[in-house]
C-alpha cells in the first residue's frame, strides 16, 4: 500500500489531521453516539491502548480469554480511523451491537456532539508532556501513514508548537481537565496507573458502577500489565501488516515507563520546554509528574 498519499496534515477548526481524517470529518462530526457508549480519550501515545484493554477487561468481568477474541482495535474502534481498503472507524462502530467501547484522540473542542447528548461516558488518560514526545516521534517512525518526524530537534520544536497530528498537547489535556465537570468525565493521569494500577482501575469500576471481587481486580491488573500486554498479541498490534505498522525496528509497545524522555532531552531542550511548557500551563490547576 503506498501511503505517501497520506502523509500529509491538513487543519480541521484549527488543528492538524491525517487528510484522510480530514476527508471523512462530517462522518465523523455526524457520528452518532449511544447513551451506554463508553469513551476511551487521550492524547496520542498517552496510554490509549492500556486503557482500553483495561475497560474491555472490566466489561468481560475478569475474563482474559474473552479479551483474546480479537485485536483490541477491533474490540475497542477508533472513531476517526480512516485509511483506505480497510473499515473506517464510524463503519466499524455503526455496526457493533452495544454498549460499545469506543476509542478517540479527538481534542475535546472537536467532539461528534452525540457524545454530550447521549451522556456518553467517557474515560479520559492524560500523560506527561515529555514521555508522550518521546512516545510520538519513534511512533511517526513506524507508522507509514504519519509524516516522516525528521530528526528528534526538529520534531520536538513540531510538538511544542502543536505542529502534529492532534494539534497541541497543552491544549489537549486542558481542554478535556476544564470541561470534566461538566460531562460524564473521568480523567486519570498515565503516571498515576504506573504507580499503582490497582488503586486506578479501582476509581474505573466506581465510575462504570460495577463492582468486582479483589481476585478479579488481581487477574486484570496482571494480565494488563506492559510485560504481559506486550506478549499479546491480541493487544500489541503485531497482527498489523507490517506495510502499515513496521515494527521491525522499534516495537509498537516500545518501554511504557515513565521518565524515558531522560534519555532524549538534552539539557538544553529540556530548559527550552520547560519555559514553553509554564507559559502554556501556568493557571491550569494541571499537576503532572515527569517521572514516579
Amino acid at each position: 500500500m503506498d501511503f505517501s498519499t497520506l502523509q500529509t496534515l491538513v487543519p480541521i477548526h484549527g488543528v492538524l489531521m491525517g487528510k484522510e481524517l480530514a476527508e471523512n470529518w462530517e462522518r465523523i462530526e455526524q457520528f452518532e453516539a449511544r447513551s451506554d457508549d463508553l469513551l476511551i480519550s487521550t492524547y496520542p501515545k498517552a496510554g490509549t491502548t492500556w486503557a482500553s484493554e483495561i475497560v474491555d477487561m472490566i466489561y468481560a468481568d475478569g475474563d482474559h480469554e474473552k479479551c483474546r477474541r480479537d485485536a483490541i482495535y477491533n474490540r475497542v474502534p477508533y472513531l476517526e480511523f480512516r485509511i483506505p481498503n480497510m473499515p473506517s472507524g464510524v463503519e466499524q462502530l455503526d455496526g457493533a451491537p452495544s454498549p460499545r467501547l469506543v476509542k478517540t484522540h479527538l481534542p475535546i473542542q472537536l467532539m461528534p456532539d452525540s457524545f454530550w447528548k447521549k451522556n456518553s461516558k467517557i474515560i479520559y488518560v492524560a500523560r506527561n508532556a515529555k514521555d508522550v514526545a518521546v512516545s510520538y516521534f519513534f511512533f511517526h517512525k513506524i507508522v507509514k501513514a504519519l509524516p516522516d518526524p525528521g530528526p528528534w530537534n526538529t520534531f520536538l520544536d513540531n510538538y511544542m508548537n502543536g505542529n502534529v497530528g492532534y494539534g497541541s498537547w497543552h491544549d489537549h489535556v486542558k481542554g478535556w481537565w476544564e470541561k470534566r465537570h461538566d460531562y460524564n468525565i473521568l480523567y486519570l493521569f498515565y503516571e498515576d496507573m504506573k504507580e499503582d494500577p490497582k488503586r486506578e482501575i479501582k476509581k474505573m469500576l466506581h465510575f462504570l458502577e460495577k463492582e468486582m471481587s479483589d481476585e478479579t481486580l488481581e487477574k486484570i491488573v496482571y494480565h494488563t500489565s506492559f510485560d504481559i500486554m506486550k506478549t499479546n498479541d491480541m493487544a500489541n498490534y503485531k497482527t498489523i501488516p507490517n506495510d502499515i505498522l513496521d515494527q521491525s525496528t522499534t516495537p509498537f509497545m516500545r518501554k511504557g515507563i515513565a521518565g524515558d524522555w531522560k534519555n532524549h532531552f538534552t539539557v538544553a531542550q529540556n530548559e527550552i520546554f520547560d519555559e514553553d511548557y509554564k507559559k502554556k500551563m501556568t493557571g491550569t490547576g494541571l499537576q503532572f509528574r515527569n517521572e514516579i
